[in-house]
């Protein structure tokens, strides 16, 4: 039995190393022209098939002429990352947002993953920003803290400015603001510049400080120094027994670390960043002024933490609150919702129906081409009930297909919501249900924002569950929106975000600074209201 199960696992092994070497040839050889004219098509049809406002921005004829011009322009055989370079920014044309590419990465055998896992690159250490048309070190999660406020000169000889615009060309934001693209480029460079270069040992990156350039050079380092790689001697060093606990102290201990799990959870904490998705602070003495930063609406036990922080808010008495949502990519439709309730002293509905192009979108979801194997099984046992409840929410109006979610239903606000005064923070980054929320508070005057345009629609946007759809020659993949996800409010013209009453965007200088001009900015009107 014993030699069974080691054939067996010898067997697996050796799939998988040829696996992944199949795939590895099969992105870095050149595809022939026929083919990657194929997978332009099949991309094209596949949002034609399942994405519900494909032509809401760009007109069917413009954008039809945008994929032809693509085929014409491939005459000669091209490998996979080549052919991302070009697809990517044809892509972009259906201005939505969640429609995005992905380009190829070499996968590694379980051999070289185990080894990986026990390094770092240094270079993921550092979070970028792009202002005034430079990219700029915004923060080191890492032990080298003097790069941050530097300016990125060059990667490995290459002009950064280069390279970031041209990332700006392989996304979209939803419609036609471009507040997103330098935002977003500098939240995602290092994703992107992964994307374009591939698998990195050591990166030479050329800052500018002031008026010194230096260079450094970073590089894939084991995650923990060995103990025996320190220079000591342990046979010299006195063992010393760690101190016994009592009952009570073990106690303490047991309901500290529990303590710290759940407020991880509340407040979602961010291992790389040791930080939390949301907070509540309290600005000045007084507690009158209450500071709430989400960072994103995805992870931990929200409704704890608003049921908890607008409880707080009620005690404090508090008059002006502040809501930040600047660089917040967006999540979960049921989080902006429970939110808002605190928000508004009004029922409401939250979303309209969303428009959909299948009375199955979550079946469609779930049996995309790069769903995995396990899944789909899982899956298609539990078709009868996952079809059944996609066929009674899902109805047709207008000889189109609508999903009801139960956000769409009118709502109460919460007992403990919010009355005073209301400040939100918003800028490119504030995209999807980020822009959903702020669609609400704009349209009923609730809050004065302050900021810069969304990168998200004021409109709504093409969310909700998504299909990842490969490519079958050149493996790039493709997520695409499949659920239309608005406000009951418009505004014309459309394709563009929620706009800020008091524009403000940051600069260089005030970052050098420490200068928060946007919050300092609502500070003090605050002061002048009093």
């Amino acid at each position: 039995m014993k030699k069974f199960f080691l054939l067996a696992l010898s067997l697996v092994l050796l799939v998988s190393c040829a696996s992944v070497k199949k795939y590895n040839s099969q992105i870095t050889s050149l595809h022939a022209v026929e083919d990657l004219h194929d997978d332009v098509d099949k991309l094209y049809k596949q949002l034609q098939k399942h994405h519900p406002k494909l032509y809401q921005y760009t007109p069917k004829a413009d954008l039809d002429f945008k994929f032809d011009s693509l085929k014409k322009s491939i005459n000669q055989p091209l490998d996979s990352k080549t052919f991302y370079k070009k697809l990517a920014p044809v892509v972009t044309n259906v201005r939505q947002g969640h429609v995005a590419v992905s380009s190829v990465s070499k996968r590694f055998t379980k051999k070289e993953r185990k080894a990986l896992s026990k390094k770092k690159f240094e270079f993921y250490d550092l979070a970028f920003e792009y202002l005034e048309d430079k990219l700029w070190v915004k923060n080191s999660y890492g032990k080298d803290s003097t790069l941050v406020g530097n300016e990125v000169l060059s990667l490995n000889g290459e002009s950064a400015s280069k390279l970031a615009e041209t990332y700006k060309t392989r996304f979209a934001s939803d419609g036609y603001n471009k507040t997103l693209h330098n935002r977003f480029v500098g939240k995602a460079f290092t994703a992107y510049y992964v994307r374009d270069k591939g698998f990195l040992d050591s990166l030479q990156v050329t800052f500018k400080s002031k008026d010194s350039v230096f260079t450094k050079m970073f590089k894939r380092i084991p995650k923990k120094e060995k103990k025996d790689s320190l220079a000591i001697d342990t046979a010299a060093v006195k063992k010393v027994k760690p101190k016994k606990l009592t009952s009570e102290e073990k106690k303490e201990k047991r309901l500290a670390s529990r303590k710290k799990r759940k407020d991880n959870k509340k407040y979602g904490y961010i291992s790389k960043i040791k930080d939390y998705t949301r907070s509540l602070d309290f600005i000045g003495e007084d507690s009158t002024v209450a500071y709430m930063k989400i960072r994103a609406f995805s992870n931990g036990n929200y409704k704890k933490f608003y049921k908890e922080s607008f409880a707080k808010i009620d005690s404090a008495k508090t008059t002006n609150f502040i809501l930040d949502l600047r660089d917040n990519g967006g999540g979960r439709i049921a989080e902006i919702e429970n939110l808002y309730s605190y928000l508004t002293d009004k029922d409401y509905q939250f979303i309209l129906e969303s428009e959909v192009n299948s009375r199955i979108p979550f079946m469609k979801y779930l049996m995309s081409n790069t769903t995995p194997v396990s899944l789909k099984v899982v899956s298609g046992l539990l078709s009868p009930i996952i079809i059944t409840g996609n066929l009674i929410k899902t109805k047709k109006k207008n000889g189109k297909l609508y999903y009801k979610f139960k956000e769409s239903k009118i709502q109460e606000p919460s007992p403990l919501n919010y009355k005073g005064k209301m400040y939100v923070l918003i800028n490119g980054n504030s995209f999807s249900a980020s822009s959903l929320i702020s669609t609400h508070l704009k349209a009923t005057k609730r809050a004065t924002f302050v900021g810069e345009e969304t990168g998200g629609a004021y409109n709504g946007t093409v969310a909700g569950v998504y299909k990842v759809y490969q490519l079958p020659t050149t493996k790039l993949k493709v997520r695409m929106g499949l659920m239309q996800v608005e406000a009951p409010q418009k505004q014309e013209p459309d394709g563009y975000g929620i706009k800020p009453d008091v524009e403000i965007s940051p600069t260089v200088k005030d970052r050098r600074a420490g200068v928060d001009t946007e919050l300092e900015w609502i500070l003090n009107d605050i002061k002048k209201q009093e």
